[in-house]
């Protein structure tokens, strides 16, 4: 692990190997997942949404095992502290409720390996994306050498992310409880890397 030395000689940890990932504890979000299926729910959770600063989102896509195959979008994540909505974009759509809270400022959407996605999203329908906060480009101006969710989660929350579903068939009309823990974790540990760096740097102002 490699660690940088600041001026007080506190050490700050800035990297994770794999060997001390395996080694944690396999953790998962533990609240409430909402599966939702069509679009009568969305103004609803569109409303709960913009009572809140601060989103977990990400997304999952069917994996492509032949050349030149694609899909489009399966899933979309959008975490809260103790609640993550898991939206089946194949039968509820991607509606102008949720393409405004992508746009709205007043939101901070944090996630990994955000260009793809949203470049996915607006190919469902257009919009502007606002207040999306990458961590893996915030990791990088903060000199630390992770990147991936998987070793942020490792190296901030001290746990590691089952990844056995992560091929699976995000299509399928009726998902898993595996599948919905492992979608519903991606987004929800994006929101707590994030409040973790944040209060990293409010101690460092502090100390």
């Amino acid at each position: 692990m490699i660690v940088r030395k600041k001026p007080d000689d506190q050490q700050v940890k800035t990297d994770i190997t794999k060997e001390e990932i395996n080694s944690l504890p396999l953790g998962s979000f533990n609240g409430e997942i909402i599966l939702v299926n069509d679009n009568e729910a969305i103004p609803m959770i569109s409303d709960e949404l913009h009572e809140h600063h601060l989103v977990g989102f990400d997304t999952e896509t069917r994996p492509s095992f032949r050349k030149g195959e694609r899909h489009s979008v399966s899933l979309l994540q959008l975490a809260l502290p103790h609640k993550v909505f898991i939206i089946q974009l194949k039968q509820a759509g991607l509606t102008t409720h949720l393409t405004q809270i992508f746009e709205n400022k007043k939101i901070t959407k944090v996630g990994v390996g955000l260009r793809d996605d949203l470049k996915a999203l607006n190919q469902l329908k257009p919009f502007r994306p606002n207040n999306f906060i990458d961590l893996s480009t915030l990791a990088r101006e903060k000199n630390l050498q992770v990147e991936s969710v998987k070793k942020l989660t490792g190296l901030f929350l001290g746990f590691r992310i089952s990844k056995s579903v992560q091929t699976s068939n995000w299509e399928a009309k009726n998902l898993s409880d595996r599948q919905l823990s492992y979608a519903a974790t991606d987004a929800w540990v994006c929101l707590e890397i994030y409040n973790r760096l944040i209060q990293i740097d409010a101690a460092n102002q502090n100390a």
